[in-house]
């Protein structure tokens, strides 16, 4: 005769002490609270699969987060998917896998994932400024929504009052930085292919600015111009460095006395420094190197080349060169030169001389081969080469200096 099974009451369970093994106490049809040796008790149900009739259980809880009604509840529930021929432990994994990848696949958490690969080949100013713009100008209307369910015509009627404002650049860089997340989605398997890929075809292209720059014959009157300039040693020393160096602003203000080699004459800019993320090396005059026996004793003692004024711990403002350029000369350069554009002035005059390759020039600059299978081929470095390249500039520098024009 089967023994027979008496309901759990609160009281029961309450009293419950834990044992030196675990032990359970049965509430009938299967259910059964089992309680530990460290006191917690859980619920179990113990059932037959429907579809090998072996015995298995499934679990229901902890007691008391999960009552007893509530674990009756849920017994019921399983109960009757048994009946219906399905193993209850098997759907809830096949629910909980089903809710896991709708999770990963909502727009938000894939932007997510790509940004933690993306933000690791970026400054973490550009870094916030790519995630801002997706807050600002996409998630709004598709982060929530399933990536799959994305597609151009939502995300176009989303950029429009961006567009309607005059926003065309940052038009511009949404649609790029949507197309990088749905190419990672597709790389990553979360979907099958990009629905993006034309969205930036329904905007107006921004029109391009040009770095306000002057034309190589005039460079003669702007080094007049910085000789008289009331500026002080490291601004004059910075802007001249920027020139001999052909590097960007941010770079040469930024300096370290440690990324010199001067056994060899060389400036290694690290990879973190660099707009494309990617290590140069910057043959060094004997102009350039003049122009650091002039600040050493200025910083010679400090981590930075060209420190601060106010807290010459740190390097000065990567904008110091620009506002001393706007100012020289009364205000003539305002909006016509930028430091940024004492490159294109070295560009310009050096493509002109017809003396070099281009392929040099642009390595000189630390431009990137836009050709991407040209440029896995051509990993050349030409530093030889390169110090001609450089040799050349300064002298022009030089001889602009000593003139009132140039040809």
């Amino acid at each position: 005769m089967p023994r027979k099974t008496f309901a759990l009451t609160n009281t029961q369970i309450k009293a419950a002490k834990p044992k030196d093994k675990v032990y359970l106490l049965s509430d009938g049809d299967g259910l059964q609270l089992r309680v530990k040796p460290n006191g917690s008790k859980s619920w179990q149900l113990n059932y037959y699969r429907p579809n090998d009739k072996k015995r298995t259980t499934i679990s229901f809880g902890i007691y008391p987060t999960v009552t007893l009604a509530e674990a009756r509840k849920r017994k019921d529930e399983a109960k009757v998917l048994i009946d219906k021929g399905i193993d209850p432990k098997q759907q809830r994994e096949t629910v909980a896998v089903t809710l896991e990848r709708k999770e990963s696949s909502i727009m938000k958490n894939v932007a997510a994932k790509w940004f933690e690969v993306k933000k690791k080949s970026v400054t973490a100013d550009y870094a916030d400024d790519i995630w801002r713009s997706l807050e600002m100008h996409a998630f709004p209307t598709v982060g929530d929504m399933c990536i799959d369910d994305v597609t151009a015509p939502i995300m176009i009627d989303a950029l429009k009052p961006l567009e309607g404002k005059g926003s065309l650049e940052q038009v511009k860089r949404v649609c790029q930085r949507m197309n990088e997340i749905m190419d990672f989605a597709v790389n990553t398997g979360v979907i099958d292919h990009n629905r993006l890929s034309g969205i930036r075809a329904a905007f107006q292209s921004p029109k391009k600015n040009n770095m306000p720059s002057i034309e190589p014959k005039n460079l003669p009157e702007f080094m007049k111009a910085l000789s008289y300039a009331n500026i002080k040693i490291v601004t004059r020393c910075l802007i001249e460095w920027q020139m001999h160096t052909m590097t960007r602003p941010g770079e040469a203000a930024c300096m370290t006395w440690n990324e010199l080699d001067l056994e060899n004459n060389l400036w290694h800019i690290p990879a973190e420094r660099m707009k494309k993320k990617i290590a140069h090396t910057v043959p060094l005059t004997n102009q350039a190197i003049e122009i650091l026996e002039r600040i050493k004793p200025v910083s010679g003692h400090r981590e930075h080349v060209f420190p601060a004024d106010r807290n010459p711990k740190t390097h000065t403002n990567t904008q110091t060169a620009n506002m001393a350029i706007k100012r020289m000369d009364g205000g003539k350069y305002k909006g016509v030169l930028v430091a940024h554009g004492l490159r294109s002035i070295a560009s310009t005059a050096l493509n002109d001389s017809g003396e070099f390759e281009p392929d040099l020039i642009e390595k000189a600059l630390a431009h990137l081969d836009k050709n991407e299978v040209r440029r896995a081929y051509n990993r050349g470095d030409y530093l030889e080469r390169r110090k001609k390249v450089m040799e050349w500039w300064s002298d022009y520098i030089d001889a602009a200096s000593n003139s009132t024009c140039l040809g």
